[in-house]
């Protein structure tokens, strides 16, 4: 790949001089740049220190956009403690030092000239109410620097030059995690190669439910109760673990990956929420997925206001009849219990008046989808995330046991579900992560195998340099994901860092397969080849366990709430 006369030697001059010492110098100066901008906006927002009804959406670009940078400001901090650990460990690699140069080169000048939202949302400093001379901070030697060298082109072409002798399939660069955590990936980055990659495309292309086999053989490793505590049967392991099995195996396949999840966030609402009684029953259920669960929320006029929901539950002597509409219900034919949200209040319009039960019904069949009387739907066709199947589901009458009210209390449903945000963001982070290498995976292979013009694509340095861009926000979504896998492992709120993970990380996923399409030319549009797909399953992270505009307005809010 490199140009005649180049060889590995130039990294030396590629690398910047005192590189931590560089970055260092730079996490502090954004961290004050967010400081006033929080400021400026919490002025207009929250003048008193308290968001002002309607504001918020008044300057919806601004809040937005301190969500972005507030987004980067953690991911820089995050990639700063990750080289410092790895510097001390003596696992600084070429890798990891180019990695992290590009990062803090990019992330740099998208701050200060304009951060990408979206495709065509481009967040400039003025949008947030930030002045030139507010800017001057980054005109610091270090920043302008790393601004101006970290991110070369020779920078990007030495990285994947590197990328190249480790291997396609490689994770590229150290992850940072202990010894426990990276046997964790090994055993199941074996088993997405061994039983998911090989079928995964076909089971897209012929929209089909992942089988019963995969699900089974997940079980018997553990990862249905991976991190249910050990009383309840499971193995009461870490977050950190669950982000690393959910990564792995969703590089194999997005619908693989998101199996775990689906008992994780059901366990997780047990927990918080639940009964002993219904701890006792329940979590041994779901750590050998003997109970398969489905999450029933969303509603076709509701979509992310979850408080205005109108299915209801009413009293039928000591049990409950439910009556209403869901949809977006993702594996919802051939489960046993419905985590379902529904309305117990008349009287109320908000999310006070909501409960969640734990509703039982029989598994169903291709010729019968919905045996359970009471209950019928019907599937929604989708472009990918494909192996679970989504659903439309009508309830008429529906009924619910009273002792499966979760938590026994009604009107406490909504503040369960909340309990679930922080640990289903940082999952939904972690498959993000995971279909972004799958991404990287296909891409690097047939830019290495693919001839034109006489060389490999590889060698050109616009292909390159997508490869490596591709791998260093891979690692930059990875520590914050991990980052805020920690946090909630030592019982810290982390509402805000699970969401900057999966707002970050969701952009990073769909930036991969679209590149890794765009690498693989007419080919990539084809469906025959494995990036139609991921592009397809990429497209969901954006869009599910709230949308990326809906996070930007949650990350927001948590900012501005502190402003005044």
């Amino acid at each position: 790949m490199p140009h005649d006369g180049q060889d590995m030697t130039d990294l030396k001059a590629i690398l910047l001089p005192d590189l931590l010492g560089l970055t260092g110098d730079a996490v502090p100066l954004v961290q004050r740049l967010l400081e006033t901008a929080k400021r400026r906006i919490g002025k207009q927002v929250a003048p008193e220190g308290r968001i002002a009804a309607g504001a918020i959406e008044e300057h919806q670009t601004a809040a937005h956009g301190l969500a972005w940078l507030a987004t980067y400001d953690e991911a820089l901090r995050q990639m700063q403690g990750w080289a410092e650990r790895l510097h001390a460990q003596g696992r600084f690699g070429e890798i990891e030092k180019l990695i992290h140069q590009i990062a803090f080169g990019e992330y740099l000048g998208q701050i200060r000239g304009g951060i990408p939202m979206s495709q065509g949302e481009i967040l400039r400093p003025h949008d947030m109410e930030l002045s030139q001379s507010d800017l001057d901070d980054l005109n610091h030697p270090s920043v302008e620097l790393l601004i101006a060298s970290g991110n070369s082109q020779a920078a990007r072409m030495q990285l994947v030059e590197l990328m190249q002798h480790q291997g396609s399939a490689n994770t590229f660069g150290a992850s940072g995690l202990d010894d426990e955590l990276e046997m964790i990936r090994e055993q199941f980055r074996r088993f997405s190669q061994e039983r998911v990659e090989p079928h995964a495309h076909d089971w897209h292309l012929k929209d089909e439910l992942i089988p019963m086999e995969i699900i089974t053989d997940l079980a018997e490793m553990g990862v249905f109760g991976l991190t249910i505590p050990e009383e309840y049967g499971g193995f009461g392991l870490s977050k950190a673990s669950m982000v690393v099995v959910s990564e792995e195996l969703s590089r194999g396949y997005i619908g693989v990956g998101s199996l775990g999840t689906r008992s994780e966030i059901a366990a997780e609402l047990i927990l918080c929420g639940g009964t002993e009684e219904q701890k006792q029953n329940w979590l041994p259920k779901l750590a050998s997925a003997e109970t398969l669960p489905t999450a029933v929320f969303t509603e076709p006029n509701t979509g992310s206001d979850l408080g205005s929901l109108r299915t209801r539950a009413v009293r039928d002597g000591d049990d409950y009849k439910v009556t209403g509409n869901k949809t977006w219900i993702t594996h919802a034919a051939r489960t046993h219990v419905m985590t379902l949200l529904a309305r117990t209040d008349p009287e109320t319009t908000d999310y006070k008046g909501l409960s969640m039960f734990l509703a039982e019904k029989a598994p169903g069949t291709d010729q019968e989808p919905f045996p359970t009387p009471g209950m019928t739907g019907g599937e929604i066709e989708v472009l990918g995330y494909r192996g679970m199947k989504e659903y439309e589901l009508s309830f008429d009458n529906f009924a619910v046991k009273g002792t499966n009210l979760l938590g026994g209390v009604e009107g406490q449903g909504f503040k369960q579900l909340m309990q679930t945000f922080e640990s289903a963001r940082i999952q939904t982070a972690a498959r993000a992560i995971g279909v972004a290498q799958s991404a990287l995976d296909v891409s690097m292979q047939y830019a290495t195998d693919r001839k034109q013009f006489g060389k490999s694509l590889i060698a050109f340095p616009r292909v390159a340099g997508k490869l490596a861009m591709m791998a260093v926000e891979i690692m930059v979504a990875r520590q914050l994901t991990y980052f805020s896998a920690r946090e909630k492992d030592e019982g810290r709120r982390c509402d805000l860092e699970a969401g900057m993970a999966k707002l970050l990380g969701a952009r990073v996923a769909w930036a991969a397969a679209d590149n890794g399409l765009q690498i693989h030319g007419g080919n990539g549009f084809a469906l025959e080849y494995k990036i139609s797909r991921i592009l397809c399953d990429a497209r969901i992270l954006n869009i599910f366990e709230g949308a990326a505009e809906i996070q930007a307005q949650v990350i927001a809010r948590r900012l501005l709430s502190q402003a005044g």
